[in-house]
């Protein structure tokens, strides 16, 4: 089986990178996993958004600290298969984790937020471990999007959850790193799997407002560029045996170039 694993969906461009290359590519995958809580104008999620991201193929979506900046959310969160971090408290609206039958592989995908520079969360290695007991038996993969702003976090929950998750991604910081690997017990295993966004910008925002932020310290209003030159496609693609043990995955880069009528082609 061939799961792929998308990272952070930001804004317009994010979803435009990721209908593309979903389009171009349908037959490389049997799940689509990926993360959407910047996907409307990089905060949060509409139900019109999460609808259309559904309609790509994607099959779960997973979220972050933003997962709840778009309020409608309570009212759809549970109609799609949409995640929010599990470790977030008792009674938040959502799920932190859903099993998904794929031709009869039952694949557990649990979302997780790290606590180092976010929200004061519940602590996610014990919140994983929790799951991993009350699931116990009834998933035979599990794929892992840790959201986090800390590689120290992200890598020291890899090592944790080796040998137990099937793979572990992180997500959030919006740049890809060049670690992906597997661990010493088979988890696959990798920082940030990077953004599906708008490449000439500061992690998907505009780079005027981003340097402002920095330069001047006050608050600034981050925008989405509505029509970049240039946007990116950012996943990881990997395969499994009948045994659950990864034996194949590779890094997703890719570059789509916007032509005069608006359209985008691979570059």
């Amino acid at each position: 089986m061939k799961v792929l694993f998308v990272g952070d969906v930001v804004g317009r461009p994010g979803r435009r990178a990721l209908h593309i290359w979903l389009e171009e590519n349908r037959d490389r995958f049997d799940l689509c996993i990926a993360n959407g809580e910047n996907a409307a104008g990089g905060f949060g999620l509409t139900e019109k958004i999460t609808k259309n991201l559904v309609n790509y193929g994607v099959d779960v979506i997973t979220g972050g600290n933003h997962i709840f900046d778009k309020k409608d959310i309570y009212q759809f969160i549970d109609k799609y298969p949409v995640l929010r971090p599990a470790n977030y408290p008792p009674g938040t609206p959502g799920k932190g984790f859903t099993l998904v039958d794929v031709n009869g592989v039952r694949v557990l995908v649990v979302n997780l937020m790290g606590r180092v520079f976010m929200e004061c969360l519940d602590n996610p290695f014990r919140v994983f471990d929790s799951i991993c007991e009350e699931m116990a038996g009834s998933y035979d993969l599990m794929v892992v999007d840790f959201h986090g702003e800390a590689s120290s976090e992200k890598q020291a929950f890899g090592y944790y959850a080796d040998g137990r998750a099937t793979a572990v991604f992180g997500t959030h910081t919006h740049v890809q790193t060049a670690d992906l690997r597997l661990l010493p017990k088979g988890t696959l295993y990798m920082t940030d799997v990077g953004m599906c966004g708008a490449v000439d910008t500061v992690i998907g925002m505009g780079v005027e407002e981003g340097i402002e932020r920095f330069v001047k310290q006050l608050p600034v209003k981050f925008k989405v560029p509505e029509k970049p030159h240039l946007i990116q496609f950012c996943g990881v693609l990997f395969e499994v045996d009948d045994s659950g043990k990864v034996i194949n995955y590779e890094r997703v880069f890719d570059l789509y170039e916007r032509r005069e009528d608006g359209s985008y082609t691979r570059r």
